[in-house]
């Protein structure tokens, strides 16, 4: 993909009409914001310009996202906004299962395929439990890290006991016990030995309380995994046996009559795994693990391959730590083949094959939608007030000034470079004075105006001359704009601040327009770190995101797509921002859609609650002092109401902006 800025001229629009180039199209938005990758087909431009969502992906039949936001606005839900699809989450459960069942068919495989949904990726109960129905026909059970989670989770099986329930993580004695409890009311509950104290937690209840578990173990593995959590795997990952303490559990579990409970062997090789030789490599090494246990006498039946399944959150298709170079039908066949041709070399029959892919599982289900407040841009100071000549009169003009000058009214074709270089000293010379207290406050600002007016004619220069020196570039990231957005970015995209995570962003209307603006997104917290300077390009990550220009009275809405992943429940409450809005919205074959169910965001009197306040005491305090200051004639009574009516609605009302 070209850089972003080629074809552009001033203020940051495109010179497409200079370059001969045909009018903007929709297939050119499509290919700028990657769609047809990342999307997976669930969404698409409509020739409107609208961003439609498809979850069936068949034929043309789609819903605007704007028609859906305004729908919802119209109910009383205003932006920021998470819009989940249990039709999409639906459509990507039976697209694993039909990939795994095809792979079972075609390589002759003799057991089956059960795929488990680690609820520490999405915890919210909306979605665990259309997993658990629309899953019910795949027979996918459900996998849990903590004591909390287990709590979750083991009534929601009530009504299909034999779904399979994986206990990861470290458990206490109550928590085993609990476990081991289970399997008396019919849970297919499998606790996962991770160390040595709880294989003899496990082995205490299960002859206290006359049960015969099912039992697994995690392996460490020599196999590392790679991207962001290589460290999560190998010898040095968090959880699991080595080989030698594996022999030593078989060897116990032997002398209390038990070998035949250890069921299950699991094993981590890390998340978001971009190369499908790894796991090649990983299931290879755990198939013949599996075979060893079954040689020595262990009662094998399940073979957990973990996570990893990848999401192409970038749409490259590629190696990349935001991508996958391997489609889900790859992964499948390459998973059971190998499986299948490591047990019948050593004639062992076919394990019941569980994944844990929890992200490939629920990330497309889910997206953020916000509106953009306004735009800083270093345009409004080209343009701003200041004149040399005048504020120069009767005084003599610092030389840097001087050279700030000559460049913007000499600017030569041929020196684009080393006028750059020109000016960016220049403007530290006078910088340099201001410190000094030899250069009063407007010459400061008209120094600032000629150096960044100057600077915007030289990007336009360099864009237009055919030769892109490296200096264009730090132009254009020195020039980009920011747009100031209504979310905020460590309540609902968390990742992308902590570990960089890249989502698809982009516009959800006007795509028929040229995008005509270079931007950072900078959230509404107080955070310097608070932004997103970093989008998808179908390469190398961009430093700007491609926008159109803002309309006086019109709203602009961005969407954030694929993080339905980890980002709710990893968000924070970075200045009390909360949980947005979830809307749940159906769609059917005919294109129509319709409100499931609408969680309401958090209002600011909850938040408040949860950091400790008391907000009923909190209001009688400020209605006290308006009330002392109504008696010393400081405040009218009207004033007085308009203030509490403030800040009763600001606590009952929503966290984020509201018009």
């Amino acid at each position: 993909m070209l850089p972003f800025y080629l074809g552009m001229q001033d203020n940051g629009r495109m010179a497409n009409e200079n370059l001969n180039l045909p009018a903007w199209t929709v297939e050119q938005a499509a290919a700028l914001f990657q769609v047809e990758g990342w999307s997976q087909g669930y969404f698409r431009i409509q020739d409107s310009g609208a961003l439609c969502v498809n979850p069936s992906r068949k034929g043309e039949q789609g819903v605007a996202l704007g028609e859906i936001v305004k729908g919802l606005s119209d109910r009383g839900y205003s932006t920021p906004l998470v819009l989940r699809f249990p039709d999409i989450l639906q459509n990507r459960l039976a697209h694993l299962a039909s990939a795994f069942e095809d792979a079972i068919e075609e390589n002759g495989y003799q057991s089956s395929y059960h795929a488990v949904y680690p609820i520490k990726v999405n915890q919210q109960r909306h979605l665990v439990e259309q997993l658990v129905e629309f899953g019910q026909e795949f027979r996918f059970g459900l996998e849990v890290g903590s004591k909390p989670e287990l709590l979750a989770v083991m009534p929601m099986t009530a009504d299909h006991p034999e779904r399979l329930i994986i206990c990861n993580g470290f458990k206490d004695d109550p928590y085993i016990e609990a476990v081991i409890l289970a399997n008396k009311i019919g849970r297919n509950i499998v606790p996962v030995v991770e160390n040595f104290r709880e294989l003899e937690r496990v082995i205490r209840y299960a002859e206290k309380y006359q049960v015969h578990p099912k039992i697994g173990v995690r392996v460490k593995l020599a196999s590392q995994g790679v991207g962001r959590w290589r460290e999560s795997s190998g010898h040095r990952s968090k959880f699991g046996l080595f080989l030698s303490e594996v022999l030593q559990m078989t060897e116990l579990l032997k002398q209390h009559d038990m070998l035949d409970c250890l069921q299950l062997l699991h094993c981590h090789v890390g998340s978001q795994i971009h190369n499908i030789r790894l796991i090649k490599n990983v299931i290879n090494e755990v198939g013949h693990i599996y075979v060893e246990l079954v040689r020595l006498g262990a009662g094998m039946q399940y073979l957990d391959i973990g996570g990893g399944l990848g999401v192409d959150y970038d749409g490259s298709a590629s190696a990349t730590d935001s991508s996958m170079n391997y489609s889900l039908e790859e992964y499948a066949n390459d998973v059971v083949y190998r499986i299948g041709h490591i047990c019948d070399n050593a004639k062992v029959a076919h394990p019941r094959i569980v994944s844990e892919s929890g992200r490939a599982m629920v990330a497309q289900h889910s997206m953020l939608v916000f509106d953009v407040l306004g735009r800083n841009s270093v345009e409004t100071v080209a343009s701003g007030p200041g004149d040399l000549e005048k504020w120069s009169a009767n005084k003599e003009v610092p030389l840097p000034l001087q050279d700030l000058q000559d460049a913007a009214d000499n600017l030569d074709e041929d020196r684009l470079v080393e006028r750059l270089h020109d000016i960016s000293q220049s403007r530290d010379e006078a910088l340099d004075l201001f410190a000094l207290g030899y250069l009063n406050l407007e010459g400061r600002a008209i120094a600032e105006k000629l150096y960044w007016s100057t600077c915007l004619r030289l990007r336009d220069l360099m864009r237009g001359s055919g030769d892109h020196p490296a200096e264009l570039e730090e132009l254009e990231h020195l020039l980009r704009e920011t747009y100031f957005c209504n979310f905020s970015v460590f309540q609902s995209v968390p990742d992308t601040w902590a570990i960089q995570q890249l989502f698809p962003i982009m516009p959800i209307h006007r795509l028929n327009e040229e995008p005509t603006a270079r931007v950072v997104l900078g959230d509404v917290t107080c955070d310097s770190d608070g932004k997103i300077n970093r989008f998808i390009s179908g390469g190398e990550p961009q430093p700007a995101l491609a926008v159109h220009t803002l309309k006086e009275g019109e709203p602009y809405y961005l969407g954030v797509f694929l993080v339905g992943a980890y980002q709710e429940t990893l968000g924070d409450l970075h200045n009390l921002f909360g949980d947005t809005h979830v809307a749940h919205i159906r769609v059917d074959d005919a294109g129509r859609w319709s409100v499931e169910e609408v969680v309401p965001g958090d209002t600011a009197r909850e938040v408040l609650e949860y950091v400790q306040y008391e907000p009923e005491r909190m209001e009688a305090r400020l209605r006290k002092d308006c009330e002392k200051a109504m008696r010393a004639g400081s405040m009218t009574a009207a004033e007085s109401r308009t203030l509490m009516k403030f800040y009763v609605d600001g606590l009952n009302g929503y966290t984020y902006l509201e018009g």
